[in-house]
């Protein structure tokens, strides 16, 4: 594997993103950031890390979210992100701490823009992990124990939530292929086979890199 290299997981809520990106980790050895990454901008910004869970990969337009200063939410370190809106300072702050994470050597991002904060980074591999709304729903059944509409409400919610974040923030589109490197359905290969496919493809756009490098391709 590339020494910079870089993975970037979008996913539909319900689909297993965030298990492919452990399990991936595990298997590739290099650090992944979920939630995680929240406590790295909490260090960085000085933002409290309760204020960061709150709006993570929410976007707001509201005048009065906007409006809220909250000095006592933050330390020193965040005063240069005070002179603009909460959601703008926190979404900038995201933005400084990925890419500092992602100068220091290969990790795997999931959500938050990844692919579009480091878009104008070598090495970085986009992929976007998604399963019909039937294994999902069983998913979310299974994983917190709710009925079958509550499910598909919780997933409506959260990719609403999600695509209005990527939409606003990355100038894009959430879940058009034409952002990412691969596209997978956990319904069809499950999380175990999204895991080895994404290592694969890795393998083999090293090799494509080398052959281009050679002039072979």
């Amino acid at each position: 594997m590339s020494s910079n290299t870089i993975v970037t997981i979008g996913r539909q809520y319900g689909s297993g993103g965030r298990y492919v990106a452990r399990l991936l980790s595990e298997k590739l050895g290099i650090p992944y950031y979920d939630k995680e990454l929240l406590a790295e901008v909490s260090k960085d910004s000085g933002i409290c890390e309760d204020l960061l869970a709150e709006h993570d990969e929410k976007n707001s337009r509201s005048f009065l979210l906007s409006l809220m200063s909250g000095t006592q939410p933050f330390a020193d370190s965040g005063a240069m992100y005070m002179d603009m809106p909460l959601n703008h300072r926190i979404f900038l702050a995201q933005f400084d701490t990925i890419r500092r994470i992602a100068s220091q050597g290969p990790c795997i991002f999931v959500g938050r823009c990844a692919d579009y904060v480091l878009r104008d980074e070598a090495g970085v591999f986009n992929v976007f992990i998604k399963a019909s709304k039937e294994n999902r729903i069983q998913r979310i059944i299974k994983l917190y124990n709710v009925d079958p509409l509550k499910a598909e409400e919780m997933i409506k919610k959260a990719d609403k939530q999600r695509a209005a974040y990527y939409n606003y923030y990355a100038t894009n589109t959430w879940g058009d292929v034409n952002n990412y490197d691969l596209c997978l359905d956990t319904g069809t290969l499950g999380v175990d086979g999204a895991v080895e496919v994404i290592a694969s493809s890795l393998e083999l756009r090293a090799a494509f890199e080398n052959k281009k490098a050679m002039g072979e391709w």
